[in-house]
């Protein structure tokens, strides 16, 4: 009882420390996302991700993907993201099959002053063919609530819709069953102004699906996941139409490392820096079928080509060094001396934490801003059953020592405060090194305004 009640006092002791949490990868940290389709709607981006839940008995298939509605998140930094809650749920949409917990890849559009939100799912009727239909719900907010249409959009059968609208005022629907199709958009964005046409001269081998369209200086980029060998990796095309032809160009980002099956992705553009959304299985590395969405920048070549983008923890955006600093969504860490592990083996969600096990092992992030009234000492959440000291330095592993975290030995969790001896404003890359021998677990750390604790 006195462990959990330290534990307790410790994690309460939390929102006093600091202000709140910034996410960084994956940034949706409360249930499984997947397929994210970003949006800019303002200035504000706009989130809509498939929802992973786990199968239990009477709910899904064993082994695979279970789906049963659809949230959206929104954020004006990147860094915070807000739940809005649930838009679209199976079993209130006409058309969908009752239960069926197949609610796939969505998207989202604004015109004319409505939101279309385009979704795949089993139908109730049959008739029209076997797989997957297309609908469209729409909302006068981002938001929701979203109502839906009573029957999905004709002459559509397959998953992943993805939309486009060019400078014409011309409205694209894409999405995949096999192969990758196209069509126009009548002015209403709820049915075919043209034939379905497959998007030719893309990879004939291998199972490709999860279409985004974007422009850019004149070309159209057709990105899509595509299984070159036994996972996916992104992909892209490049044509000077909305419907092509399109010419194979490269590849976005490659297979996951950690075999992860699937990748879904978006690409947009906001406040000039271009960013691709995608997800991995974090918070789930055992069972691909729950996923979560991540983010990072992406970048161009001269010549317009796409360069690679590399899947980093790290994330996108200037964490301020006065929110908790999730340490182990690092940017880089020494070769030996550190692991990441979770922080509660039966629950994910709590996140991870940072072991440094050996005398100079460092844990390198970037990207925190001091502001411009330097902060006057540091916190950290941390325990040890050794006991040991932590340097925090800035901009490399041997840089000036800013404070020394003396970590005791601890029953649980235990925030350990330290003066800075010096203070800085500005931006700054944080490196935490191991003093000595020791063996200390850091579940996050922040700056404080006071010089006084």
């Amino acid at each position: 009882m006195l462990k959990k009640s330290f534990f307790l006092v410790s994690r309460l002791l939390m929102v006093f420390v600091c202000k709140s949490l910034f996410a960084q990868n994956p940034f949706i940290t409360g249930q499984y996302t997947a397929d994210p389709s970003a949006r800019v709607f303002g200035d504000s981006v706009y989130v809509y991700p498939s929802h992973d839940i786990p199968v239990v008995p009477g709910k899904g298939r064993p082994g695979w993907f279970c789906m049963e509605d659809y949230h959206v998140f929104s954020s004006g930094n990147l860094r915070e993201w807000t739940d809005h809650g649930v838009i679209i749920t199976q079993n209130k949409v006409p058309w969908v099959k009752p239960d069926s917990y197949n609610m796939w890849a969505p998207d989202c559009i604004f015109r004319n002053g409505k939101y279309y939100f385009y979704f795949p799912a089993t139908p109730a009727d049959t008739s029209g063919g076997k797989g997957f239909a297309i609908g469209v719900a729409v909302s006068d907010k981002p938001t929701g609530p979203f109502v839906p249409e009573p029957s999905p959009i004709k002459n559509v059968r397959g998953i992943d819709p993805n939309v486009f609208i060019d400078k014409d005022g011309q409205a694209y629907l894409y999405w995949s069953q096999g192969h990758i199709f196209g069509a126009k958009l009548k002015d209403n964005m709820l049915e075919l102004a043209s034939e379905p046409f497959i998007l030719r001269n893309l990879p004939e081998k291998g199972l490709k699906e999860g279409p985004y369209l974007f422009e850019r200086e004149g070309s159209y980029y057709l990105t899509y996941p595509h299984v070159e060998n036994k996972i996916e990796r992104l992909e892209y095309a490049v044509g000077d139409n909305p419907l092509g032809p399109f010419k194979k160009t490269g590849v976005i980002m490659d297979e996951s490392p950690t075999g992860c099956w699937t990748n879904h992705h978006s690409i947009i553009k906001f406040r000039n820096q271009w960013y691709l959304f995608y997800h991995h299985n974090d918070y789930s590395p055992k069972f691909d079928k729950n996923r979560s969405v991540r983010l990072d920048s992406l970048f161009f070549n001269e010549d317009g080509t796409i360069r690679k983008v590399i899947p980093t923890l790290r994330g996108v955006g200037l964490t301020p060094a006065l929110q908790k600093i999730q340490i182990d969504r690092y940017s880089k860490i020494s070769d030996r001396g550190i692991s990441i592990a979770f922080i509660d083996t039966a629950d994910h969600f709590k996140g991870w934490k940072t072991r440094f096990s050996s005398a100079n092992a460092w844990l390198q992030y970037n990207r925190v801003d001091f502001g411009s009234k330097a902060p006057g000492s540091v916190s950290v959440l941390a325990s040890s059953k050794t006991s040991g000291i932590l340097e925090i330095r800035l901009n490399s592993s041997s840089g000036p020592v800013i404070a020394e975290v003396k970590v005791p030995v601890t029953v649980s969790w235990k925030v350990v405060n330290a003066k800075l001896s010096k203070r800085y404003t500005g931006q700054k890359d944080l490196f935490v090194v191991m003093k000595g021998e020791g063996d200390v677990e850091v579940d996050w750390l922040c700056f404080e305004k006071e010089g006084s604790y």
